[in-house]
């Protein structure tokens, strides 16, 4: 699987597009669609969002009425094993930065799109509407469960799970 990242609007969010063969899912299109449409060379397949914050949704409609794909999150989203055609995920709900926090694992490649949930060397806000740092602190010990990982965010540089252990103070 081949993921490509496109920074998106005044947050700098990360808007990810997943390729597998001839397809794609587009990961949080937050803004600034047609920048983020000048990456997508593979027909789209659905939109996940990991969690409903302004910065993540933003570009959406725009993609939902463009290509016709289903919008997929915490709503309609079991948490466990999912497949959206040729793409299957384990979903993990990780409320803290919100209640409706999830992140994305794809086990065979060891990655997973954790929104604002986990960032380099530190988590999301748990002070916005919606967090809750008990709630956040009891999901980073059911994330430190798994292992050799590596952790796409919602914004700034991908990470590993390795690395927040060692450096990532919220992991103590």
């Amino acid at each position: 699987m081949n993921v490509k990242k496109v920074v998106v609007g005044l947050l700098e969010t990360n808007c990810y597009i997943l390729e597998k063969g001839k397809e794609c899912l587009i990961i949080d299109p937050g803004d600034e669609p047609h920048k983020i449409e000048q990456q997508i060379n593979k027909t789209v397949k659905a939109i996940i969002v990991t969690h409903n914050h302004f910065d993540h949704v933003g570009g959406v409609s725009y993609f939902k009425e463009k290509y016709g794909v289903e919008v997929y999150d915490y709503d309609n989203l079991k948490e466990g094993i999912n497949n959206i055609s040729e793409f299957m995920f384990e979903v993990l709900y990780m409320p803290g930065h919100t209640v409706d926090s999830i992140v994305i694992y794809f086990k065979e490649e060891q990655i997973m799109f954790v929104g604002d949930f986990i960032f380099y060397h530190t988590i999301g806000r748990t002070d916005l509407e919606g967090g809750n740092f008990v709630d956040m602190k009891k999901s980073i010990s059911r994330l430190k469960e798994y292992r050799d990982i590596t952790l796409y965010p919602g914004h700034g540089c991908k990470t590993t799970l390795e690395e927040e252990r060692i450096n990532n103070s919220y992991f103590r």
